[in-house]
């Protein structure tokens, strides 16, 4: 299916939508898509930024295997 067929497809499907809430959230990632201003981050954001950067650079991160690792530990324990 090419682009022009998606945007057909999802334009009926939403005309289509009778909950107020699923319509409310669509609008709400295409408004953040279509955004193209810069998003401002408050300082508490940047600090956590530049932590993240910093955590990055020191290899302080898990792998993609041993996050997941990780997260099937923590749903047998429940």
């Amino acid at each position: 299916m090419n682009t022009s067929d998606l945007k057909i497809d999802l334009i009926n499907r939403i005309t289509q939508l009778k909950e107020a809430r699923i319509i409310e959230e669509i609008q709400k990632i295409l408004d953040f898509e279509l955004d193209q201003n810069d998003y401002i981050l408050t300082e508490e954001q940047k600090e956590r930024v530049a932590e993240g950067r910093e955590e990055y650079k020191n290899k302080k991160y898990l792998s993609e295997d041993q996050a997941n690792q990780d997260i099937e530990e923590w749903l047998k324990e429940k």
